[in-house]
């Protein structure tokens, strides 16, 4: 089903006051070349490419850089702190985006452990107040823990992603449960972040109920990014329809599809 048709029986994914039809958002590293990020995020479908400011050129006009080839009037470019390790660090380069011409909207990512890359919950919550206050859309990368992803809400923040499981790791929803429990108690929209490795881990975590999934390694890691983006972008639309949808009860009891009533003897 195509992102159009998908949209005509469900509402669009509206954060910070801005409307996106469709729940997939894509990341912009890790890909053998430029040409194969951009015809892999124009498989998927997404409106919101995420792009670190830590790691790429600012400079818009350098063909051999990623901002070159993403055009601001096709896809809607949100900035993000990956690599800061402190509040300080995440606030600077969240301003630094701004200054570069980027729109009031941040990913923000504050990481705690170099190995794991876990979230610094202390450091997120505390950037978080700031740039809120300072006139941003705060998207907050977190580790999936009701308690902070209530302190982020409360501390204003456009919206809550919690990980699936480690970031880069491909192991999928570890602990759907928790995620459930973080959209059900949340007003704000909840997108997951990191973990996703293929299509059906795509939809199961869609299932849960969430407003959107976040990936980059998923797709640019994939053998054929291209085809996996594609593959994605139907996953994210299959869960999120099926949830809507509303599943079947599980039975521990075998149950006839066809009546019994009526049958030949």
């Amino acid at each position: 089903m195509s992102t159009t048709a998908a949209a005509a029986v469900d509402q669009p994914l509206v954060i910070g006051g801005r409307e996106f039809q469709s729940r997939l958002m894509v990341g912009t590293g890790k890909y053998a070349d430029n040409d194969t990020m951009v015809r892999a995020i124009d498989a998927s479908g997404a409106e919101i490419v995420t792009v670190a400011v830590r790691r790429v050129d600012l400079d818009r006009t350098k063909e051999e850089g990623i901002l070159f080839h993403l055009d601001p009037k096709k896809y809607f470019l949100l900035a993000n702190t990956a690599g800061c390790y402190t509040a300080e660090e995440a606030i600077r380069y969240a301003r630094l985006a701004r200054e570069a011409g980027f729109n009031e909207f941040i990913k923000l990512e504050v990481i705690g452990d170099q190995e794991t890359l876990l979230p610094d919950v202390e450091g997120l919550l505390e950037s978080a107040r700031t740039l809120v206050k300072e006139g941003f859309h705060v998207m907050a990368y977190t580790n999936e823990d009701l308690i902070t992803a209530l302190k982020l809400e409360d501390a204003g923040c456009a919206a809550i992603m919690p990980l699936a499981s480690p970031i880069g790791s491909g192991l999928g929803l570890i602990n759907p449960y928790t995620v459930r429990t973080i959209k059900r108690r949340l007003g704000a929209p909840v997108i997951v972040d990191a973990g996703v490795g293929t299509a059906s881990d795509a939809c199961v975590t869609m299932e849960q109920g969430v407003d959107g999934i976040l990936m980059n390694t998923a797709i640019a890691a994939a053998q054929d990014p291209v085809a996996m983006a594609h593959a994605m972008g139907r996953a994210v639309e299959a869960g999120r329809l099926a949830y809507l949808a509303g599943r079947m009860p599980r039975r521990e009891i075998a149950i006839p599809s066809s009546p019994t009533t009526g049958m030949l003897d």
